[in-house]
């Protein structure tokens, strides 16, 4: 009775695949560019990063990305010198905040802003298709982060907020145009002011910019805006032409903070288009900047812009990075006209603090130490149970029937790519029970985009197995891309890697320590670039565990 009863209490028991020895490393073609002393790295942040908002407080710069439907979401970092960053949080850090239920990855959290005002942290952000236009704050930026408050009067994106000097607050945001839309991509910047005693909008609504700053040339777009004050005037940032090879940032200043505002003649103030497409190593799509200022009056932005290894092709998402802002004659240019982005650049004068690499080749080995994972690893949506646990050098992963391409709640937990050329290995210890059943390493772009590599129970065997899905016409399970036959002893380790270069897959196992046999040498990552998985965000390199007759979790 006691055996029957220890065996029936052990099938009840959650499968788990125990995941240690987790080794990222990368580099890239750029890196033959040397920085001098004294020079800082673009970009600043490597990887998945995009849509940044800046914000100072005496000496201490904080920066905060979009997430879209990853959690924890809205990562904040901190640094001193504007170039060595730190990750000292997420603002959407637990269940109940937001809900991001069946949403495909590149909806939910999109472009925040971060601003600081009289003791606290604020940042406004849009839940798109989960709840519209919140506002969240904190005394510490590391956190916790209020429960949002919802601005149901401010439609649309990108909402940012601005103290004034006279004590008003205004909210500013991308909306419909205040007529019929007479283009695809037309659209408008409003301005409202906050209450913020009363946590509302009051008073009108009003337009700062219909279209953009050419109206006849129909751009579309016009997002991310911002209102800074300087000097008397008030200076409206915003982006242009859309996230693509299109975007840039415009300028526009105004004697009253509702206007009207007057763009810069010499527009756009950055932008990357005018270049010729065969250029050495470039860098595309910028835009979406914050502009700061330092305590020496000096004045910075940050941006987000691309690094393709092809026509258009990067896996690696939009990324942060960082350029002065020169004053001309009281307008402020980021870039001048068909001037590339460089790759190196004079950094700030400003006192520097240690921190991890954020840029420039770079190795991480993860220790699992626990009791929390990294705060740069993510998971899909976010999740209701805690289906994992870190310590002792070791993450364990529930393996539950919640497929990679189910619009569900996988359990996945993964870091972002931040290099063209990387790698990722693993040590996994996993016993499949039932046909079906799955653990090992992940490069996912989105529900429909994604490779793995790990170990699999099918037809009764045991097999190391690469899996594929390269559209909705695929099973959401992934198609077999290749397989191999696996004599390994149930808990026994088994090394996994994946290896990228640009636009190229490989996948390898082991198991003895340094020798490697290929599953799959090179397969099509081109699947898990923007242009062709589609949406904002980048590549995501993690761990994966699937029980096919294991308890589903209701996301």
């Amino acid at each position: 009775m006691i055996a029957l009863a220890l065996a029936t209490a052990l099938a009840a028991a959650p499968n788990t695949a125990a995941f240690s020895h987790f080794v990222y490393s990368g580099s890239d073609p750029s890196d033959a560019v040397k920085a001098a002393p004294g020079q800082y790295r673009n970009p600043i942040v490597q990887g998945f990063y995009p849509d940044p908002s800046i914000t100072r407080v005496g000496k201490d710069y904080y920066l905060v990305n979009s997430t879209f439907a990853w959690f924890p979401g809205l990562p904040i970092h901190h640094s001193t010198d504007l170039v060595h960053w730190t990750q000292i949080g997420n603002a959407i850090d637990r269940p109940g905040m937001l809900d991001f239920k069946r949403l495909g990855l590149s909806r939910a959290v999109f472009a925040p802003s971060i601003d600081y005002h009289d003791g606290l942290f604020y940042i406004l952000n849009t839940c798109v298709d989960c709840g519209g236009n919140f506002l969240i704050t904190a005394k510490d930026p590391k956190g916790p982060w209020s429960d949002p408050v919802w601005l149901p009067t401010v439609g649309g994106i990108d909402s940012s907020i601005f103290f004034d000097d006279d004590g008003k607050a205004w909210i500013v945001n991308n909306d419909e145009p205040p007529e019929k839309a007479a283009y695809p991509g037309h659209r408008a910047i409003w301005i409202q002011e906050y209450d913020i005693a009363g946590k509302k909008t009051v008073g009108p609504r009003t337009v700062l910019l219909d279209k953009g700053v050419n109206p006849a040339a129909r751009p579309i777009w016009p997002e991310g805006p911002h209102i800074l004050k300087k000097d008397g005037w008030y200076y409206l940032v915003a982006a242009e032409g859309g996230t693509a090879e299109g975007h840039s940032q415009v300028v526009l200043r105004a004697k009253t903070v509702t206007g009207p505002y007057v763009p810069y003649t010499d527009n756009p103030i950055l932008t990357q288009r005018d270049l010729p497409k065969d250029r050495p190593l470039p860098i595309t799509s910028a835009g979406h900047a914050d502009l700061v200022d330092t305590p020496d009056g000096r004045w910075w932005a940050t941006f987000l812009a691309v690094r393709p290894y092809g026509e258009d092709l990067y896996n690696t998402g939009r990324e942060t990075f960082l350029l002065p802002v020169e004053w001309k004659d009281g307008w402020p240019v980021i870039l001048p006209a068909k001037t590339p982005i460089p790759y190196v650049h004079a950094a700030p004068r400003l006192p520097a603090t240690p921190a991890p690499p954020t840029s420039g080749p770079f190795t991480v080995a993860e220790t699992f130490a626990g009791p929390e994972l990294p705060k740069g690893w993510m998971t899909p949506r976010i999740p209701t149970s805690r289906l994992w646990s870190v310590k002792g050098g070791t993450l364990s992963v529930q393996a539950r029937p919640d497929a990679l391409g189910g619009h569900a709640q996988p359990s996945l937990w993964a870091r972002r790519q931040q290099h063209m050329n990387a790698t990722v290995s693993t040590t996994l210890r996993f016993t499949p029970r039932a046909d079906g059943d799955k653990a090992g390493l992940v490069a996912l772009q989105n529900d429909d985009f994604y490779w793995f590599v790990g170990l699999v129970r099918a037809g009764g065997k045991t097999l190391v197995r690469v899996e594929r899905r390269t559209g909705k016409d695929d099973p959401v399970d992934g198609v077999v891309a290749a397989e191999k036959p696996l004599a390994l002893k149930p808990g026994a380790p088994l090394n996994l890697r994946i290896r990228v270069t640009g636009g190229v897959l490989d996948f390898a196992y082991g198991t003895a320590k340094g020798r490697w046999e290929t599953v799959l040498a090179g397969a099509d990552g081109t699947t898990l670039s923007t242009r062709k998985a589609g949406g904002f965000v980048g590549t995501m390199l993690g761990v994966y565990a699937y029980g096919a007759g294991e308890a589903r979790l209701t996301p």
